[in-house]
């Protein structure tokens, strides 16, 4: 199995429901820095899982819809703690979409699946992989 991968960051503002998250209930603001890892069992003719570059505008376009926002107030999130993981589950769907939409420049049977890596500070990160099918499906 074959595997690129992208990194990209943003910046975001948010705050969480239940005790669980003691003093992160309040609004904070956190760097996110994630990582898409596209996995495919074969090369295209040139050699390559995907254009990186392509690979990485589709990411930054994802992560330009969060960056600076509080994420309380975006819809998709609604009724939802917007926790790192459901983040990464969150991005994971919208890099499908793109990869669904030939935006890597390949179809999307050419592709296994895909992990979204969310690291939340220096030492705390979370992860979301599946085939490319589950992005159809919600389960944040």
């Amino acid at each position: 199995m074959y595997s690129i991968e992208i990194h990209g960051q943003f910046m975001a503002a948010h705050s969480f429901k239940g005790d669980v998250f003691g003093p992160a209930q309040a609004l904070h603001g956190a760097t996110f820095e994630v990582d898409v890892a596209l996995y495919a069992p074969s090369l295209d003719a040139y050699g390559i899982v995907a254009d990186i570059g392509k690979a990485s505008l589709v990411l930054k376009e994802i992560l330009d819809e969060l960056n600076y926002k509080n994420l309380d107030e975006i819809n998709r999130f609604a009724g939802y703690n917007t926790t790192t993981e459901v983040l990464c589950h969150a991005i994971y769907q919208s890099y499908c979409n793109a990869v669904y939409e030939g935006r890597l420049g390949r179809p999307s049977n050419a592709f296994d699946r895909v992990r979204i890596t969310i690291a939340e500070s220096s030492v705390a990160r979370a992860s979301f992989e599946a085939p490319l099918g589950e992005s159809r499906k919600d389960v944040r």
